[in-house]
């Protein structure tokens, strides 16, 4: 196996851990997270800390196949659709984690001694929870289009 076989074997691991983890967890382990766990705020906690974990994942993910990306195809990376697909992806990654997330975080801090559900800040926490919830989805379905066009380019034709 060559060298650059290996990277491409690298590149599938990576995505697959990022497009698999966006779907693990957003759509499977977080429900059945609320669904089990009767004390709704101790499940928004290890919710967020699993979606962090994941958008940490993702961010490594996104940089290292962005990074090959461009050192194998120079600029001409830029007009690709899967190099698009994975800067899109990354970029509502780091709006989610970076942005939307530290908001949510200071209108939990905000509403205390209540929970923020419970509190004036209650809408305003709900409509930044909406956003970030369409974003991920958004994002997930970007990570579905982004394996496709990988495996499109990647496998040998017959």
């Amino acid at each position: 196996m060559t060298h650059q076989q290996n990277l491409q074997h690298l590149d599938a691991v990576l995505l697959t851990l990022w497009v698999g983890s966006l779907w693990s967890i957003g759509y499977l382990a977080v429900p059945i997270l609320f669904q089990a766990q009767p004390d709704k705020q101790m499940a928004g906690m290890l919710a967020g800390e699993m979606f962090r974990v994941q958008s940490l994942a993702g961010i490594v993910c996104g940089l290292y196949l962005l990074g090959r990306s461009g050192l194998m195809a120079g600029k001409a990376a830029m007009r690709q659709p899967f190099f698009l697909t994975i800067a899109l992806m990354l970029a509502l990654t780091l709006l989610i984690t970076f942005g939307i997330q530290p908001l949510m975080a200071q209108l939990k801090a905000q509403a205390l001694p209540l929970e923020v559900m419970q509190s004036a800040l209650a809408n305003k926490f709900a409509l930044w929870h909406g956003i970030s919830s369409i974003l991920y989805l958004l994002e997930s379905l970007l990570g579905t289009l982004a394996v496709v066009l990988f495996f499109r380019t990647a496998l040998p034709r017959n």
